[in-house]
């Protein structure tokens, strides 16, 4: 292979490894967001820690032999560490850890450290990489630099262009043409371009990342994709150079390509093979990775209770990440109202959604309760306009249609309602509600619509997944609670469901403080009542709150339906309260966050 394209193909190497390393940080960003919560913690933190390691990697290399065989076994390297720091994050978080909680605490702080390691060593393995493709752009001495140019430098055309554009902001001196300023020239423009196509790498990845690998592929068969690039990467640069005796003093004194190196291609050749195989089989690779941890974490919240978990199916959305597990109650005296077999629940993000047995009194409270509310009472929601705040399931949209209301349903997300509209669990409570004639989706984030919109609602109902992270921090700040406000009609009503103020008390008082701040004076809170542990008797379900912007509607329960006559002592009691002010606590703002409304259900 000539010099040219030798040193072509180096830099078409660096796009490839610099597209790998910032992926792998992106995969496992999302993966620590989903075991811990946090989001922009979670990002922040891979962020910095990579760009430290890759300093750590940049300063180390002065130590390193400028070798290619090196270089083939930093990218053996990476190929192995980057799929299989994933698999470590998973394992270490799948321990379980009987004792006292203060020893599950201790155990949960070791995992949380011990989960960025694979960051470190991604990212100092990373930073090896452009001090080793710089040394091998310059061995190949001053060729043209062919298909990189868009990003390298030209020579004394494209220098003197940088130097007049530069001079316009800068100071330039104005250097001769010696030979010795040329060399320093072409040395220079190898590094810059170098960079510029570490850059590049950098920028497709996390767009492909975002767009592609993530939504088509799920973490686990993205980082099997980027195991086999960084492979490919190193056989690359082994048939690049392996004709190239050790010798060559443009080459550099390094380490030829002997029986060690040999033996790292095998380990190569190997690894390709299983992660190309783990593709092929990519569905029961993903679902025994879950049985390792998502099944070991599930439930884990609820301490008090002793279940035994099955997923059953787990899809991967552009918005979310969706399983559907059944649960079933272990040890002695343990009752359950499936008693023939286990409950199937589904959890978005790892927050838990619905189970069959709460199911439908949670979309009573959410829907046939607010129906019995001055004036919507007088019409039982027939012909009023309601806005549905997610619902992608569709069930809310089958009890807003029972009511004969006029719905606007705003959910961003198409794949999980595609999901929902087959699948057989959610057929059996929604009843083809997609069908609805007066039901109209809005494929958009909730914040964002009640920006654009104009329309009045006489109910807004919100039926979100829950504060568990940053990701939906917009939809519970006081911007957009304002919006809801001044989207509502005069009599209008706001609805949404509740964490409870007994174990979530900084968020209660975060969210109340917030509500307040958008101006809603009065709430009315209230909670579903069911049958869920299957005694034959009701029992306490889901919080809700009803908020109201101005005077307080009474709550009819002549006109409730038979939800509300089965349980009206339980709801006659129920009064509108002022919405209480918490000394020192800030309410939550797109632009001033407070990360007290974020629910963690650590200990």
């Amino acid at each position: 292979m000539t010099s040219p394209s030798r040193r072509s193909t180096v830099f078409g190497l660096t796009f490839v490894v610099a597209f790998c390393s910032i992926v792998y940080e992106l995969v496992y960003s999302e993966l620590l967001t989903v075991i811990f919560g946090g989001t922009v913690v979670r990002y922040s933190i891979t962020i910095g820690l990579f760009l430290f390691s890759l300093g750590i990697g940049a300063f180390a290399y002065r130590y390193v032999d400028d070798d290619p065989a090196n270089f083939f076994r930093l990218e053996v390297y990476l190929a192995l560490a980057g799929p299989l720091g994933l698999v470590f994050i998973v394992a270490v978080n799948s321990v379980p850890v009987p004792g006292s909680q203060t020893v599950e605490l201790v155990a949960e702080t070791v995992a949380l450290w011990l989960s960025h390691l694979p960051i470190v060593v991604v990212g100092i393995l990373s930073g090896l990489e452009i001090p080793f493709l710089t040394d091998l752009a310059d061995a190949e001495g001053d060729a043209d630099l062919g298909a990189v140019a868009v990003v390298g430098s030209l020579g004394r055309g494209s220098r003197r262009l940088a130097r007049g554009l530069l001079g316009l902001l800068f100071r330039i001196s104005e250097a001769g043409e010696t030979p010795e300023e040329a060399d320093e020239a072409g040395q220079e423009g190898s590094f810059s371009a170098i960079l510029g196509m570490d850059y590049l790498g950098s920028l497709v990845g996390t767009v492909t990342y975002a767009l592609v690998l993530y939504p088509s592929l799920g973490l686990i068969a993205a980082v099997f994709v980027l195991g086999l690039l960084n492979a490919a990467a190193a056989f690359a640069v082994y048939l690049l150079y392996r004709d190239r005796p050790a010798a060559d003093p443009s080459v550099g004194s390094g380490v030829t390509f002997g029986s060690g190196v040999r033996a790292l291609l095998v380990v190569c050749v190997v690894a390709s093979t299983a992660y190309a195989g783990a593709l092929a089989v990519d569905d029961r690779v993903e679902s025994e990775l879950r049985t390792l941890y998502l099944e070991e974490g599930i439930e884990d919240e609820y301490p008090d209770r002793n279940m035994a978990v099955s997923i059953t199916d787990h899809e991967t959305t552009r918005y979310q990440d969706v399983v559907l597990y059944d649960r079933e109650w272990t040890g002695s005296g343990a009752t359950s109202p499936f008693p023939d077999g286990p409950e199937t629940c589904l959890r978005l993000d790892a927050a838990i959604q619905l189970c069959e047995s709460w199911v439908e009194s949670y979309h009573h409270g959410l829907v046939d309760v607010p129906a019995a509310f001055e004036p919507l009472a007088d019409r039982n929601l027939s012909g009023d306009r309601v806005l549905l705040l997610g619902g992608g399931d569709w069930i809310a949209a089958n009890y807003l249609r029972d009511h004969g209301a006029t719905v606007d349903m705003v959910d961003p997300d198409r794949e999980f309602q595609r999901y929902t509209k087959d699948h057989p669990f959610f057929q059996r409570y929604h009843d083809d509600a997609y069908r609805y004639e007066n039901l109209t989706v809005h494929r958009q984030d909730g914040y964002a619509y009640l920006r654009e919109t104009e329309r009045q609602y006489d109910l807004v109902l919100l039926d979100l997944p829950g504060a568990r992270s940053d990701d939906l921090l917009h939809l519970y700040s006081t911007e957009f609670y304002r919006q809801v406000r001044q989207h509502l009609t005069t009599d209008g009503l706001a609805v949404t469901w509740a964490y409870s103020r007994y174990g979530f008390p900084q968020h209660r008082s975060a969210y109340l403080t917030t509500v307040e701040a958008a101006g809603f004076d009065s709430y009315f809170p209230y909670h579903a009542y069911g049958d869920s542990n299957g005694d034959g008797r009701a029992e306490q379900g889901e919080l809700f709150y009803a908020l109201s912007p101005g005077p307080a509607p009474d709550l009819d329960l002549d006109s409730g339906g038979a939800y509300l006559d089965r349980h009206r002592d339980r709801y006659a009691g129920r009064e509108w309260r002022p919405v209480p002010s918490f000394r020192g606590v800030a309410p939550n703002s797109v632009f001033h966050p407070n990360y007290d409304i974020i629910v963690d259900y650590g200990p």
